[in-house]
Parts: structure tokens; sequence; C-alpha cells
């Protein structure tokens, strides 16, 4: 559903799909060729959320915001079943991975995967092309060229899953 939150109703490109179970509340904008599964919220009530450009939001997934800290994701981000991301920064080309938390005021560089289950603490921050993994989360090393592809690839394979749904 897409829900409207003090007079605020979510932007969304009409290219973009949103699975019927998925909510959608407030100050949202999503982009062109993007996607939000099934059970995932993004309550945009105390801040904005954007999501770029072939972005995908998978399965059971919460984008959520705080006070002055808005969450914002790049184009070409893949966020894995069950994540969890609050007031943070994920840039341009990034795979986040199922089970991950991400909190407020951190940012992910460009071109980085953050590994399953890891919980990124408030503030941190990771460079472009980084393999983050852990509890908390550390920089493991960087990415090669063929791991930044294959988050391409993901990003593009998710364009063509959404159509299949439309």
């Amino acid at each position: 559903m897409i829900y409207t939150y003090k007079n605020i109703t979510p932007k969304i490109k009409k290219s973009a799909w949103i699975a019927p179970s998925a909510d959608i509340i407030g100050k949202v904008k999503i982009g062109k060729n993007s996607s939000v599964w099934y059970g995932t919220v993004l309550r945009g009530d105390v801040a904005k959320i954007k999501i770029g450009n072939r972005t995908n939001i998978q399965d059971l997934s919460m984008i959520h915001v705080h006070h002055g800290q808005p969450t914002i994701l790049g184009d070409d981000v893949t966020v894995g079943h069950q994540v969890m991301l609050h007031g943070c920064t994920i840039g341009n080309a990034c795979l986040i991975g199922m089970s991950a938390t991400i909190l407020d005021g951190a940012v992910i560089g460009d071109n980085s995967i953050v590994g399953s289950k890891s919980l990124v603490t408030a503030n941190k921050k990771f460079p472009p092309r980084s393999l983050i993994m852990g509890t908390p989360a550390k920089r493991i090393r960087a990415l090669t060229d063929k791991e930044v592809d294959e988050i391409l690839q993901n990003a593009t394979n998710y364009i063509a899953y959404k159509s299949d749904y439309e």
C-alpha cells in the first residue's frame, strides 16, 4: 500500500514496481526501474527516503529514518531479504546481504558489498569498493572488478524479475 503521511505522498516513478504487500509511507522517492518486494516497509515519516534508479529492495526488508537523518540509496543497489536500513547512506552499485543491519549516519561507499547478517554501527563510514563483514562490521578488503561487475549484473537481473510480476 502507498500511504500519505502528514499530507506527503510517496513519489514513485511509473517504471518502478511495488509488490502489493509492501508499504510505502510519507516522504519516499523511488527511481526508475526500481522494485520493492513483498512484505517490505519504507517509512519516511521524520525524514526522507530516496531510492535511486534500478535499485531493488527485497522481501521483508525495513527502511526507516531518524530525526533529520534521511536514508539514501544510490542507483543499481541490491538490498537482500530482511535487511534493516536506518538513517544511512548507501552508494551506487552496492549489494547489501540478507539480514544485514546498517544504522544511523553510516555511509557505504559506491561499489561495495555488506555481507549477510553484518551489523554496520552508527556513523561508521566505508570507502568505495569495500567488502564489509562482521558484527560489528569491518572492511575486509577491496572488491575486485569481477565482484563490482556482479553487483551491477544483479541489479540488472532484478529489472527483468520485476517485469515478470508487472
